[in-house]
């Protein structure tokens, strides 16, 4: 039987994973190797777009959040999860957890609506090309992305402020990372107002998410069945297919997390999920767009040739 007393240390102790010893350090390595895969190739780009002026521009500034977002939030995760990987011993601090769940909140929340963004800089390139330029400006873009990350922290700052305000009668993380759900299944106080909120956030970042890329991409294609123009439906495919495909992976790995935390039966499953929405998307980002952008992935083959033959 739980107790209804509040617990004052400030310890808690992470349930994590069940792992085979066998595979305990396959995993880890398997991790350490995305997790190193995912800096590499996150940094290389928003260095290249930072020192290569010919990447200045509005498409390149949207990639750079989204770099940086997937920096932060595989950061504040996959560290501590290969430690706890490999020890007895799952500790962590409650301000610490607070903290990782606030973080990993926000880049949830941020993905989504720097992928909006971009979803429309696609579009108005697509369908309006001659009005581009003055459109989505450099300043337009950098106006949108702080409204993309000051909306994601507000949203978040109140979803975490609800959590922290309870009382703790347990001490168990029932996961194997920190977030808002962890956090207030830790007391024993009535959190009906939590799951109110976290339904309304959920609900407000989903549709607005949703409705946004669902909208950009009907009039997309509207306009590339109207036109018929080859050249056209070639652009349209080269730069929304991938844009679609990760958001898609984003979307239902985030769908599945939420549900599962309603089904405790399939714990594992529901973790899994959660890292996956975080590396899986953070892996693909800088291959696919820095791959199917013509002018940074020119810049990538003419560095990387540089680096091979130096003159």
């Amino acid at each position: 039987m739980e107790s209804n007393m509040t617990v004052l240390s400030d310890i808690l102790e992470i349930q994590g994973f069940d792992i085979s010893p066998e595979f305990t350090y396959p995993i880890f390595f398997l991790l350490l190797f995305v997790y190193f895969s995912l800096l590499f190739s996150n940094i290389g780009v928003i260095v290249l777009i930072i020192t290569q002026k010919i990447l200045h521009q509005p498409m390149y500034i949207l990639f750079c959040n989204l770099s940086v977002n997937d920096l932060i939030g595989n950061t504040v995760l996959l560290p501590q999860l290969m430690a706890h990987i490999i020890s007895t011993e799952r500790f962590i601090t409650y301000n610490q957890c607070v903290v990782q769940a606030f973080y990993s909140h926000t880049f949830g929340s941020a993905s989504h609506l720097i992928l909006v963004i971009m979803a429309i800089d696609r579009y108005v390139a697509i369908c309006h090309p001659l009005k581009y330029s003055s459109t989505m400006t450099i300043k337009t873009v950098i106006g949108l992305s702080a409204s993309a990350w000051g909306l994601s922290i507000a949203l978040v700052s109140v979803l975490i402020g609800l959590t922290v305000r309870l009382s703790r009668c347990r001490s168990l993380i029932q996961n194997a990372y920190c977030d808002n759900a962890s956090l207030f299944k830790l007391s024993c106080d009535n959190v009906s107002i939590n799951n109110i909120y976290g339904l309304f956030f959920t609900v407000l970042l989903f549709s607005c998410s949703i409705g946004s890329i669902a909208v950009t991409y009907f009039r997309i294609a509207v306009i590339c069945w109207v036109k018929k123009n080859k050249d056209l439906n070639n652009k349209a495919l080269q730069t929304c297919a991938s844009h679609l495909v990760l958001y898609l992976i984003m979307l239902w790995s985030g769908f599945l997390t939420i549900i599962l935390h309603r089904f405790p039966n399939y714990p594992d499953l529901r973790k899994i999920a959660y890292i996956l929405f975080h590396v899986v998307p953070a892996n693909l980002n800088p291959i696919i767009y820095g791959m199917q952008t013509r002018s940074l992935r020119k810049t990538i083959i003419q560095t990387l040739l540089r680096k091979v033959n130096p003159t």
